[in-house]
Parts: C-alpha cells; sequence; structure tokens
C-alpha cells in the first residue's frame, strides 16, 4: 500500500479505461488543474478525445502498464471490468483508487452476494452456481428467480428469468456454464441506488437517494430526490455508508438497492461513478467526477448536497435511428426546454441500446423536472 499525499494541481492522474465516465472524469480534472492520462485499447473513445494523453493499449500489456504508471501520481478506473492484477501492479508504486480488492468482490456478484452476507448487509436469497449439481440443489423457494452470470453481466445482458430448475438448468447451459449467481425475484416497488465517496483518511460524504427506472435493463431515468419516505432514505444512505467502510474503499461508489414495502435489500455496487449520478453535474454543490478527481488526489471531499431537483434521462443511440435511416435528433427542441443540459458522449456510431449520451433537466421542484423530462423525452422520441 502507497501511502497516501495530497497532489496538487499540475499532476498527473491515470485514468484506466476511455469510455464515457472516463471523459467527464476528464473534464472535472482539468477544472481542477490536474492533467489526465488515459490507458484504453481504443485510442478514439471519449475519454480520449478530452484527455492530455492518451496510451492505446491493453489493460493486461504489463509493459504499457509501466509506462503508465510511472507517467502519473495516482490511478483510477471508470468502469468495473479493468484486471484488478492490473491495479495490484500499480499500487505497489502508486495510489490505485479504488483497490484491487475492491473491484474483484464488484467484478464477481459470487464474491459480492457473499460480501454482503458476510458483513451482515440486506440482501435477498440467492445460490451461487457453478455446476448442474448446484441447481438441482437450489432451494425450491429461490423460483421464480433471475440467473446471473457471474461476471461480465451488464445492462441486462447474461440474465434470465427462470420459474423453475429446469428452466434455470436452460438458461445455465445458454451461458455455457459460466458461473452464476440464482437470486430470487424480489418484489420491490422501487429501484434506487446511492452515491457515496470515501476519502483515504476514512472521510465519508453521500449524495442524496436516486431513483431509478429502467427500460429492457436499461436505465431511462433517475430522479432525484427519490419519490420515498424521508427516514427510508436515511437508512439507505447509512447502509451505503456502513457498506463503502467494509470495503475500505476509496473513491466513488455506487451502491444499487430494491426497495420492497419498508425493505431495504443491496442489489449490486459499481466501483465508479455510475450512470445513475450524472444528474450531480448540475444538480449538487460537488459532482460524482469532482469528489472522484478529490478522492484520488487525497485532497478533503466536496459537499454532495442537492441544490435543485433533478431527472435525468438516459439517450441511446436508438433516437437517431429509424426504420428507413439514421436522422439528427431534434436538439433545438431539447436545448429551448429551460433547465435541460445536454451530455453527448462523443462517440461515433449510434447503435440501438448503445448508451450515447443523457440530458439532465432541472426545475426548482421535483414536478417540474419531470415535466421537462417528459418533454425532452417527446423531443427525442423515447418511448
Amino acid at each position: 500500500m502507497v501511502a497516501s499525499v495530497a497532489l496538487a494541481p499540475g499532476a498527473w492522474l491515470g485514468c484506466l479505461g476511455g469510455g464515457q465516465l472516463g471523459r467527464m472524469f476528464v473534464h472535472a480534472a482539468q477544472a481542477m488543474g490536474y492533467k489526465v492520462l488515459v490507458l484504453d485499447p481504443d485510442g478514439s473513445g471519449p475519454a480520449a478525445q478530452a484527455a492530455d494523453d492518451i496510451i492505446v493499449a491493453a489493460y493486461d500489456d504489463e509493459a504499457a502498464i509501466a509506462q503508465f504508471g510511472s507517467r502519473v501520481s495516482a490511478v483510477t478506473t471508470e468502469f468495473e471490468n479493468v484486471p484488478a492484477a492490473t491495479l495490484e501492479l500499480l499500487a505497489k508504486h502508486i495510489p490505485t483508487r479504488p483497490s484491487a480488492h475492491a473491484v474483484r468482490i464488484a467484478q464477481d456478484r459470487r464474491k459480492e452476494k457473499r460480501f454482503f452476507s458476510e458483513h451482515g448487509l440486506p440482501v435477498g436469497a440467492f445460490a451461487v452456481i457453478e455446476s448442474d449439481a448446484d441447481i438441482d440443489r437450489a432451494d425450491s423457494s429461490l423460483f421464480p428467480a433471475i440467473l446471473k452470470t457471474a461476471t461480465l453481466g451488464y445492462d441486462g445482458k447474461g440474465q434470465a428469468r427462470v420459474a423453475n430448475k429446469v428452466e434455470a438448468a436452460e438458461a445455465f447451459a445458454r451461458f455455457a456454464k459460466t458461473p452464476c449467481v440464482l437470486e430470487k425475484l424480489v418484489a420491490f416497488d422501487r429501484e434506487i441506488s446511492v452515491l457515496v465517496a470515501r476519502g483515504a483518511n476514512g472521510e465519508t460524504r453521500v449524495w442524496p437517494v436516486q431513483e431509478n427506472q429502467h427500460v429492457n435493463g436499461i436505465l431511462d431515468l433517475t430522479i432525484v430526490p427519490a419519490r420515498i419516505d424521508p427516514a427510508l432514505s436515511a437508512r439507505a444512505q447509512a447502509l451505503a455508508t456502513k457498506l463503502v467502510r467494509a470495503l475500505d474503499y476509496v473513491g466513488v461508489l455506487c451502491v444499487e438497492i430494491f426497495v420492497a414495502g419498508e425493505q431495504l435489500l443491496l442489489n449490486e455496487i459499481a466501483p465508479r461513478p455510475h450512470n445513475s449520478g450524472h444528474y450531480t453535474i448540475e444538480a449538487c454543490v460537488t459532482s460524482q467526477f469532482a469528489q472522484q478527481v478529490r478522492a484520488l488526489a487525497g485532497l478533503p471531499l466536496g459537499d454532495p448536497s442537492l441544490v435543485q431537483a433533478a431527472v435525468m434521462v438516459n439517450v441511446l443511440g436508438d433516437v437517431w435511428l429509424d426504420a428507413a435511416q439514421v436522422m439528427q435528433p431534434a436538439w433545438a427542441d431539447v436545448l429551448a426546454i429551460d433547465g435541460s443540459h445536454v451530455h453527448l458522449y462523443g462517440k461515433a456510431e449510434a447503435r440501438r441500446a448503445r448508451k450515447m449520451g443523457h440530458v439532465t433537466c432541472t426545475a426548482t421542484s421535483l414536478d417540474a423536472a419531470l415535466a421537462k423530462a417528459e418533454a425532452v423525452k417527446r423531443h427525442l422520441r423515447i418511448a
């Protein structure tokens, strides 16, 4: 473990990953006077377009990793599937935030669910599936359930709803019998998420609770503040704080939670800023990306308080496409809405279900922000 030293503006920060989360981290770091070196296999991705420099290489290229580590004073990640071994290699010489230990847990649903259980954190019933025999042994009370691949699944990919053991075995075979987690379906009222940040000195800050709506497994809207009882919000924030401390995590972490009546059940964690937290750029005193810079540089964490209500609309590649042609969305109409903030990620090709940008709508009331978000969706032809 490398000792923590506050980094002054002008220092080089490293970012593993070149997607849109990296792009927004770069913007935040540069606004605070830092320079950013990105390592990513794609030299033209969203973060590469904004970074001060980029090393184009695979995440397991040890020569490139050594070069990368020699040029920066601290390293963060912008997506959770960076090899933990890469973080371990870098951590021998410079701070890596998050740590390889935390990333390993978040990368594997088996480890993640077990971590929740072992630390007394509320989680729904589950079983680890590594063989057909594990399905046979699974308690029948788990069904109906969702079978999820233990690694690499996101936005609904690598998941199958199963009503019984026969369907579970069929889905397991479709997943090429890769290790999975079988999760009992939760009859939840809402899906929420909580962003929490922790510094190397143990300082912890938590953002307001976010309410998330998904379509086809992909985030559609984030509504802040979440439309739940304030006492329940406080419990969710306390749960996220307990989790980040149990992980000994440094950086920004997103905790996804199901709300079932008065019950809170952990779904999963993301060891990085999160799509559901993009609204913080306009709606909070300190954005999730500015906080990521602060945690990485060893600086005091910023105030995460909500300044105004916000609704974020996720913009997928579908809005550029119809049955016949590629078309330009009605950005002028969107920008004519007071309080609308358009963010496009610089991706060259629009594809269905591909995250291309987001629009955050801010207002003095949540009802007004929701009305603006619905208008944005109409202009962009988002069903």
